[in-house]
C-alpha cells in the first residue's frame, strides 16, 4: 500500500516546532497529541457508519455514526502513549491495548517485555501508534504479535517515518496501511531518523 503522508501548512508549522531542539517538554507533548489527532482523522476516512435517527433542538433528522467499539488503539510503549491522547479525543470509546518494547542499542532490534490487548481483537480495526518509524523493527514485531492474536485489519500511525522503515514494513506486511506527517531523508549510522526530531520518548516524557 502507498504510504499516506499528510500535507497541510498547519502540519508543516507544527512539525517545524516539534523538530526544534529548543522546544520544551510541554509543547512537544501537546504537538505530538495534535498531530496524532490529524492522523486519526485521515486513518478513519474509510470508517463505516450506520444511519441513526436523532432529535435536534428543532426537529427529528437522520445522522451517520461510527461504532467506536469496532476499533482498538495500540501504542508501542513508551513513546506511543504520547500519541494516544490525540486519538482518544477523536474516538473516546475505542478499546486500548499496549505493547511494551525497547530497542537494543547494539543490535537495534526490538525487545518485547509487555503485551496486553483487548478481547475480540480479531473483530476490530487495530491502529498501532509509534511516533517514529525508524528501522521498522518495533512496528514489524508489534504487527506480527497482533496478527498472531487474530487481528485482520491493521493500520500504522507515526509522526515521522524513515524510508528504510517504510520499506521493511511494506515488504513484510504489505496489507498494513502506514500514515505519517513526514517521510524524512534517511537513518544515520546509529539508527536515528535524519533530520528527525531526536528521541521522541525522551522528549515526550522529559527524561533527557
Amino acid at each position: 500500500m502507498e504510504v499516506i503522508e499528510l500535507k497541510h501548512p498547519l502540519i508543516s508549522h507544527k512539525l517545524a516546532i516539534l523538530r526544534d531542539k529548543r522546544t520544551g517538554t510541554k509543547e512537544f507533548r501537546e504537538i505530538i497529541s495534535e498531530l496524532s489527532s490529524f492522523l486519526c482523522y485521515e486513518a478513519l476516512r474509510d470508517a463505516k457508519t450506520k444511519e441513526v435517527e436523532i432529535e435536534t433542538p428543532i426537529t427529528t433528522t437522520k445522522g451517520q455514526m461510527i461504532n467506536e467499539d469496532n476499533y482498538a488503539f495500540v501504542p508501542i510503549l513508551r513513546a506511543g502513549t504520547g500519541m494516544l491522547d490525540g486519538l482518544i479525543k477523536v474516538m473516546p470509546n475505542a478499546k486500548i491495548g499496549h505493547i511494551g518494547m525497547y530497542r537494543n542499542e547494539e543490535t537495534l532490534d526490538p525487545v518485547r517485555y509487555y503485551y496486553k490487548i483487548p478481547n475480540g481483537i480479531e473483530d476490530r480495526e487495530v491502529i498501532v501508534l509509534d511516533p517514529m518509524l525508524a528501522t521498522g523493527g518495533s512496528g514489524i514485531d508489534a504487527i506480527n504479535s497482533l496478527k498472531q492474536s487474530g487481528a485482520k485489519k491493521i493500520k500504522f500511525l507515526c509522526i515521522i517515518a524513515a524510508p528504510e522503515g517504510i520499506k521493511r514494513i511494506q515488504e513484510i506486511h504489505p496489507d498494513v496501511q502506514i500514515y505519517c506527517t513526514s517521510i524524512d531523508e534517511k537513518l544515520n549510522d546509529i539508527g536515528y531518523i535524519v533530520p528527525g526530531l531526536g528521541d521522541a520518548g525522551d522528549r515526550i516524557f522529559g527524561t533527557k
